[in-house]
């Protein structure tokens, strides 16, 4: 299954646009309504699972050779997201934080793809939402992800290529991921897919 299309740089950098989007629901079910905030204070579950993992990235990152790869994955990630939000306040602070934002869609082709590798991967999948938001947004390639590894300067590397969108070295077509902050109102129920639950 691929994405229907690719729309780059297709972001939008100032506050408080309103804007539409489509998410694939995957942790606890939505309702229509429903309001959801990410901000500087409101942080999503990536932001808890990393800090949970970071006394241990303080000392990977202090000893890196103490630390043989490969690294458990969620330790991959906490190393990932954490090079990617610095990167992201020193170069590129128009944009939401990873870990301070929805997972979203700029079209429904694209958020069906997600929900399908989503319920094929076993995760659980409770719907396919519509979304009105007032907030921000960054339109990225979900393949220039990385994982993490004890040699910072790889992962700042890494992390400068992906808020770039840098696909040069890329031989897998994109797949965008749409990331968005600010206030969110689920307006509809597109589908239910009640996968994996």
């Amino acid at each position: 299954m691929t994405m229907a299309r690719l729309i780059w740089p297709g972001c939008f950098t100032e506050k408080n646009n309103m804007f539409t989007a489509y998410h694939v629901v995957t942790d606890r079910p939505m309702k229509v309504g429903q309001v959801i905030r990410f901000d500087e204070e409101n942080h999503s579950g990536v932001w808890q699972r990393v800090m949970d993992k970071l006394p241990l990235v303080e000392d990977i990152l202090a000893h890196p050779e103490r630390y043989p790869e490969p690294l458990d994955h969620h330790t991959d990630v906490a190393l990932r997201e954490l090079a990617l939000e610095q990167v992201r306040r020193e170069k590129y602070p128009q944009y939401p934080s990873r870990m301070a934002c929805l997972y979203t869609s700029e079209l429904l082709e694209n958020a069906e793809c997600w929900a399908q590798w989503f319920t094929d991967w076993g995760r659980p999948t409770y719907s396919i939402v519509k979304l009105g938001i007032e907030g921000r947004c960054f339109v990225g390639n979900a393949n220039l992800c990385f994982d993490g590894t004890p040699d910072q300067a790889e992962n700042l590397r890494l992390a400068d290529r992906y808020w770039r969108v840098d696909n040069s070295e890329e031989t897998e077509r994109p797949i965008p991921e749409m990331l968005v902050d600010g206030e969110i109102t689920v307006l509809e129920i597109i589908r239910e897919v009640n996968g994996n639950l």
